[in-house]
């Protein structure tokens, strides 16, 4: 399973990459308001410094809601680094704008994606990730992990290459679990993907190695 880190933090997406687990980058409009980048020119330089950062893919969403405005943006963003994939929203003319990339060759990563017919369409439409918002399901009593494991048999059952990307992610458990059922990709914040590394055993344990180390010296 790949690791990507969602965020648009060059610190963090640092941070990440120095662990030596990390696989990409997954960002969008929130993300890049957060960090107080606005303005085309700044964010498409942003991208460009993610991209130095990381050896994967970095998903790069379009604000366009018409096709022909995600088309115009998709282009503008894959030519700023072979690494870009164009992240499209599960609406209509985003799916449109998604088989028009795909039949190009051009990668791309349909988002918002919150149920198991959405993930076929996208999948038909030849997306290279589909992103299903785990946590936001979770959010409205709803269970999220449920969705990521109906859409591997499914995707499985009819030989789809679409990876899938859990999205949302928001503690070590969701990641772990995601693994279980076999989701191709997460994507969370450094705060989830370090809570991996924690455990009692190991802290206490340490401190025992170290403190007998003492005594025999």
């Amino acid at each position: 399973m790949k690791f990507f880190i969602d965020t648009a933090n060059l610190i963090e997406i640092k941070n990440a990459n120095d662990l030596g687990i990390l696989d990409g980058v997954t960002t969008n409009p929130s993300l890049m308001a957060k960090e107080g980048i606005s303005g085309e020119e700044n964010i498409l330089n942003h991208y460009k410094n993610i991209c130095k950062i990381v050896k994967g893919d970095v998903s790069a969403e379009v604000i366009s809601t018409d096709y022909k405005g995600m088309v115009e943006e998709g282009e503008i963003l894959a030519n700023l680094n072979p690494q870009i994939v164009i992240k499209l929203p599960m609406i209509e003319s985003g799916l449109k704008a998604c088989k028009h990339f795909s039949e190009k060759g051009m990668k791309t990563n349909v988002t918002l994606v919150f149920s198991v017919g959405q993930a076929i369409l996208a999948a038909k439409a030849g997306a290279t990730y589909v992103s299903p918002f785990i946590g936001r399901l979770d959010d409205i009593s709803t269970d999220g992990l449920n969705l990521i494991s109906e859409i591997r048999e499914i995707y499985d059952n009819y030989n789809f290459k679409t990876n899938i990307l859990a999205a949302s992610i928001r503690h070590s458990m969701h990641i772990i679990n995601c693994a279980k059922i076999g989701a191709d990709v997460i994507t969370g914040p450094l705060s989830s993907i370090q809570s991996l590394l924690k455990h009692p055993l190991t802290v206490s344990g340490l401190e025992k190695f170290l403190a007998d180390y003492k005594k025999s010296n």
